[in-house]
């Protein structure tokens, strides 16, 4: 293996035989050389077969390479990536999604020509595996507009999945990053320190990579006691957030355009829990002190979630629901009891 390597691409894998397969080939189906970059798969203690389907790649491949750990959550598997990787950059993607096919070249091409910290590109959500071919033509000269990560948040609709950047490795060295372990949300709270610290990033209009919509998935089960710790984890968030957000604001760091953007992510965290909780099985009185805990990190009532990110009628609608907290008390009552009548 060239200890020189141009990048480092880490798929933590727990429980995805269904999936990992053709993630991988998606890896491998590229127009640079195997030398150039590694495949690195970080098994977090499954249960089925994924070890197995990876190890048998690790054999035939000179490229890729497997671990396995003991299970500690997706953010572990990440981070013992990060302590493996050997690449200049960084890439991650989750295993039961894929890249097009020959598009890496353009990428390293893009994020090296211009000195990059971050490079962020196109995602295309679909139900199909088979969706290989990049819409867009390679092209190594496509134009990049260079700025610092604050400017970013400012002018594009930044998201929270990891898998939309592309990170240099010494970048995230410098800056001591790491994911939060055994916590849900942990892509959000990584992006946004990532943007924040950033200097030199770009969004290259190229579709790169496919992000596959499925059926319960780890952020879909309604398994209960899974469902009610994401709850608390976007809690954990938005507190998160908001310690980020004063710390920016205290400094003058952002605009008033940016600060109403970082609040409305961190009023998301809010929303979507709210959402969770009227279909769960959580105690009124843990929802009163979820709710207390938010308003005390400033991140209820939800003044600031709608806006360019979150729009639209049903949005609108909820929001000014679930901002009126007796309102919201009230809908929690309701729903709970609708619950225990259905079982």
């Amino acid at each position: 293996m060239n200890e020189s390597l141009k990048l480092s691409i880490i798929i933590p894998t727990y429980n995805v035989e269904k999936y990992i397969t053709y993630c991988i080939d998606s890896l491998l189906e590229q127009n640079i050389s195997k030398n150039d970059y590694e495949i690195l798969i970080i098994d977090d203690g499954s249960t089925d077969n994924s070890l197995v389907i990876a190890k048998a790649f690790e054999a035939r491949e000179i490229n890729i390479r497997a671990y396995s750990k003991t299970n500690g959550g997706v953010g572990s598997a990440r981070n013992k990536g990060l302590d493996l990787a050997k690449g200049k950059y960084i890439y991650f993607i989750d295993p039961d999604d894929y890249l097009a096919s020959n598009v890496l070249k353009t990428i390293l091409s893009s994020i090296e020509v211009n000195n990059l910290e971050v490079l962020t590109f196109l995602s295309v959500g679909t139900n199909s595996i088979h969706l290989k071919e990049s819409a867009s033509i390679e092209d190594k000269t496509i134009a990049v507009e260079i700025m610092n990560g604050i400017d970013y948040i400012d002018k594009n609709p930044y998201k929270n999945e990891v898998w939309w950047y592309i990170i240099e490795k010494d970048f995230i060295k410098r800056i001591g990053l790491r994911f939060i372990e055994d916590r849900w949300m942990e892509d959000a709270i990584f992006t946004l320190n990532l943007l924040v610290n950033c200097s030199r990033i770009a969004h290259l209009s190229y579709d790169v990579h496919r992000h596959v919509k499925v059926k319960g998935s780890a952020m879909t089960s309604k398994e209960p006691k899974h469902y009610i710790k994401v709850i608390y984890d976007n809690a954990n968030a938005a507190q998160v957030y908001g310690g980020i957000i004063n710390k920016l604001h205290n400094e003058n760091s952002i605009n008033k355009n940016v600060y109403k953007r970082l609040k409305a992510r961190q009023e998301s965290f809010v929303f979507f829990l709210m959402v969770r909780i009227l279909k769960s099985r959580i105690s009124f009185k843990e929802v009163k002190a979820i709710l207390k805990t938010m308003t005390k990190a400033k991140a209820y009532p939800l003044h600031n979630f709608i806006g360019k990110d979150y729009n639209g009628f049903v949005y609108t609608t909820l929001t000014k629901v679930f901002s009126i907290k007796w309102i919201y008390y009230l809908l929690f009552i309701v729903f709970n009891t609708f619950l225990k009548i259905k079982n």
